[in-house]
């Protein structure tokens, strides 16, 4: 049992007293948290190389964490994106060993290192799993997005993008990717995958991260100037796409890190270089629930598959530099509250009144 993770007293890097501190998270930086959706398995990468799992249930009204397993890059090489297939088997990752690879939950892999699948010619900054299909699709620093059967190592398809990929998502048949240039490609999987538009990112700066709606028919897309943009894929009577400004204090404008959408209602969560937490309803354009700050950025973030546990990582996102970095990396997981996801304005199912 001391190998589980245990509920921080007053830990300050923690959104409330009781969530769970996730044990031997890694010696860097963490780059991506995402949960199978078949149980409840978190799957970390990292900067160090590592690509780590844990198997997590409750006990006695707590939270805890047990290490699974974990696999490396070779070298070393940091850890960018990761991804589990929809039966809940197979980890995929990639990063800054430029390729694109593979790992059997349960099966030690010859030199503990994930198999390759694929390649590019730059580092692997997304990968997503495409459930109709069984494909792989990655994007590239070499503004490639390609498309694996993990059967071989060549690609079955492969796009030209307008630059370098900086995040994608993929929810059932729909693929977005987010580039340099604040370009937002998105993809119809059903079938054979083929581009479906391409449209400008509504916010003024760089884009870090992008996540579909739980429904599929539209995508929130987070900038480092601390704004969302909320694009539906076709706009409608109370269906417009909009912005709003998130992450920041007074004068100081934060990167937003992260977007997660909670799997039943359909709000969702960002996560910043402000430290900050805070949970939010697009479809009445407001803020659910703010959590006091940590004394980290957070990196990345997720819900589980029912929407009861939020994994979020409190690490260092490079948004300061090399100077005053600060120490460790931890992982936490918060039980949530009907309160702090679902506004006034909702019904326990996630429908408005």
């Amino acid at each position: 049992m001391s190998t589980f993770g245990a509920p921080p007293a007053g830990n300050p890097n923690a959104l409330t007293p009781g969530d769970c501190c996730v044990p031997q998270p890694g010696n860097d930086g963490i780059s991506c948290l995402k949960w199978s959706p078949t149980a409840n398995i978190l799957v970390s990468g990292n900067w160090d190389g590592g690509l780590r799992c844990w198997q997590v249930h409750e006990q006695g009204g707590q939270i805890q964490a047990m290490p699974a397993a974990q696999v490396n890059h070779p070298n070393n090489a940091p850890v960018l994106s990761a991804c589990i297939s929809a039966d809940g088997t197979k980890v995929f990752s990639g990063g800054c060993d430029k390729a694109v690879r593979m790992y059997q939950l349960g099966q030690a892999p010859p030199n503990n290192v994930p198999f390759q699948i694929g390649t590019h010619d730059q580092p692997v900054k997304g990968v997503g799993y495409i459930r109709s299909s069984n494909l792989v699709v990655s994007g590239g620093w070499d503004s490639k997005l390609k498309f694996w059967d993990q059967r071989q190592q060549q690609p079955v398809g492969v796009f030209d993008l307008p630059e370098r990929v900086y995040d994608l998502d993929v929810h059932e048949n729909l693929l977005v990717v987010a580039t340099a240039g604040r370009h937002i490609i998105e993809y119809d999987c059903s079938g054979q995958p083929r581009e479906h538009s391409r449209v400008t990112a509504l916010h003024k700066y760089q884009s870090r991260c992008i996540s579909c709606f739980p429904d599929s028919k539209g995508f929130a897309v987070g900038s480092i100037e601390g704004r969302v943009a909320v694009h539906y894929l076709e706009n409608g009577a109370g269906k417009q796409s909009f912005t709003f400004k998130c992450h920041r204090q007074e004068s100081s404008v934060y990167a937003v890190n992260g977007i997660a959408f909670h799997p039943v209602h359909g709000t969702f969560a960002t996560v910043g270089s402000d430290e900050a937490v805070n949970f939010w309803d697009k479809d009445i354009k407001s803020r659910i629930y703010s959590f006091t700050e940590t004394k980290r950025p957070i990196s990345c973030a997720a819900f589980n598959n029912q929407g009861n546990l939020f994994a979020y990582a409190s690490s260092y996102d490079w948004s300061k530099g090399s100077s005053n970095v600060p120490q460790g990396n931890e992982i936490f997981i918060h039980k949530v509250k009907d309160d702090e996801i679902l506004s006034k304005n909702r019904n326990v199912s996630g429908h408005n009144r």
